[in-house]
């Protein structure tokens, strides 16, 4: 099943922005969810509408896009659509997906897209287990088994209790097939199974032999669905 990719074009020059939509409409497993002129309409956007991908100008009014990039830990995958070659060490340090350099050519855009396709097809879902792309084959991992997920850059690691898979994902990307009552988000790097968790001692989840780290900025809001969610393995 080709996975769609909820896409937003956020760049503060009218040609550019015309120009990202036309090529977003040519591509069908690319869906345009948003428009923004800056960071801040963008900022606001996120808040309302989900989203995988930003197709992000880096030169804008107020906030740049580096800026908001390394300020919005959970933001969406990033391409970014720059006239200035200047960034792109800055913007593989943000872990961006590519770097467009303007005027951008529809094969270029296509290659990019591309790029993200295989990133999102990476990891296929269906009711009570994930299929993963991992040492070129489909492994089969049941939801109820899977204790947690950590990010590796552009990679994630699935464990189980009896193994750890890799895979070519970003965690925002798996997040988007793991139903939300069941995983939580304690800490930017983790996505953790409520089944799974065995004690809390402080700012430290227990996951099977693992300890897991809550974000002290989430504690309260993790704390609270952990308490209610009837998950909780006793």
């Amino acid at each position: 099943m080709t996975p769609t990719i909820k896409c937003i074009i956020v760049d503060d020059e009218p040609i550019a922005r015309k120009g990202l939509q036309g090529y977003i409409d040519k591509i069908d497993f690319l869906e345009l969810v948003g428009i923004c002129e800056d960071a801040i309409q963008l900022n606001s956007l996120l808040k309302q509408q989900r989203a995988h991908l930003l197709f992000l100008d880096i030169e804008m009014p107020y906030v740049s896009g580096i800026d908001f990039l390394k300020n919005t830990p959970q933001a969406p995958k990033v391409i970014f659509t720059t006239a200035y070659e200047q960034y792109a060490i800055k913007g593989y340090e943000l872990d961006v997906l590519d770097y467009l350099l303007k005027p951008i050519s529809f094969e270029r855009f296509l290659k990019a897209a591309n790029k993200a396709y295989d990133l999102f097809a990476s990891v296929a879902a269906a009711p009570g287990y994930l299929f993963i792309k991992t040492d070129n084959r489909l492994e089969k991992v049941n939801l109820d088994d899977l204790l947690f997920v950590e990010a590796m850059e552009n990679y994630v690691a699935l464990y189980t209790s009896e193994k750890k898979l890799i895979t070519h994902c970003t965690l925002k990307a798996l997040q988007e097939k793991l139903p939300p009552g069941q995983f939580i988000q304690p800490h930017k790097s983790y996505l953790v199974n409520i089944q799974g968790i065995q004690s809390i001692e402080g700012n430290i989840l227990h996951v099977g032999k693992y300890q897991i780290p809550i974000s002290k900025y989430q504690k309260e809001e993790i704390m609270e669905k952990i308490v209610n969610n009837k998950l909780l393995r006793k």
